[in-house]
C-alpha cells in the first residue's frame, strides 16, 4: 500500500505550475519567507484534502472485503477520467507557460507580486483537488490498514505532493545561487515540455488505476 501510493504520489507532485511558482518566489524580494508561506498553503490544501477524502471512502467502507466490486469501480473511473484528461490537455492549443500567469485573474496577480500571505493563499489554490493526488489517496483509503498506519501513509503522500516546493526552498537555503541559477534554466527547459509531463504523467497514473481496477473486478477481490 504505501509504495503503490508514494509512486502514485510522486507522478502528481511532477507538476511545472509548482516548480514555476516556487522559482518566482525564490527570486523575490523576501524569498524564504515567501517560499516557506508558498509551502505552508500547499501542505495544509494537501493535509485537508487528504484526511477528508480518506475518510469519506473509509466511512463509505470501500476498504471492506465485502465492497470489493465498488472499490474496483472506483479505481477504474479515475483511471478513465485520467486518461480522458490526458486527451483534452494533449488535444488543447498548447500555450507558453508564464509562472506570473500560472493561474487567471486574481491568482496571477498575486504571483506577479509576491508577498508571504498571498504566497499562503497561492498555495492553496494550486495544490488543490487534482486527479493525480486523488488516486494516490485512494490507495491509502481502500487499503486494509489500521489508523497508525493510516496516517504514516497520508503524512507520506502529502510530503512527496509538495516536493517540487520544499525541495527547491530546501535547495535555496543550503546554495541560494547555484539553486537560482538550476532554477531558471531548468525552468526553460519545463516551460517548452509543460503539456508533455503533464500529459505522459495522466497517462501513466490512469493506466495503473485502470489495470488495478480491472484486475480488481477480474479476481473479484
Amino acid at each position: 500500500m504505501l509504495g503503490q501510493a508514494a509512486s502514485l504520489a510522486l507522478l502528481s507532485a511532477l507538476s511545472p505550475t509548482a516548480l514555476l511558482v516556487v522559482a518566482v518566489y525564490l527570486g523575490s524580494a523576501r524569498p524564504r519567507e515567501t517560499a516557506l508561506c508558498y509551502l505552508a498553503g500547499a501542505v495544509s490544501m494537501s493535509l485537508i484534502l487528504a484526511v477528508v477524502f480518506v475518510v469519506v471512502l473509509r466511512y463509505a467502507g470501500l476498504s471492506l472485503p465485502r465492497n470489493h466490486v465498488a472499490r474496483s469501480d472506483v479505481q477504474l473511473g479515475l483511471g478513465l477520467l485520467l486518461v480522458a484528461a490526458a486527451v483534452v490537455v494533449a488535444v488543447r492549443k498548447p500555450k507558453q507557460p508564464d509562472p506570473a500567469k500560472a493561474r487567471q485573474g486574481i491568482v496571477s496577480r498575486m504571483i506577479a507580486r509576491p508577498t508571504p500571505p498571498t504566497a499562503f493563499v497561492v498555495g492553496v489554490i494550486i495544490f488543490g483537488p487534482s486527479l493525480t493526488f486523488l488516486a494516490a489517496l485512494q490507495v491509502i483509503a481502500t487499503a486494509k490498514a489500521g489508523v497508525g498506519l493510516t496516517l504514516v501513509a497520508v503524512a507520506i503522500v502529502v510530503v512527496i505532493t509538495v516536493l517540487l516546493v520544499w525541495l527547491p526552498l530546501v535547495l535555496y537555503l543550503v546554495a541560494p545561487g547555484p539553486t537560482t541559477r538550476c532554477l531558471t534554466d531548468f525552468n526553460g527547459w519545463l516551460g517548452a515540455q509543460a503539456t508533455k509531463l503533464i500529459v505522459a504523467v495522466l497517462i501513466v497514473v490512469g493506466a495503473i488505476m485502470i489495470g488495478v481496477g480491472a484486475y480488481g473486478l477480474a479476481i473479484g477481490k
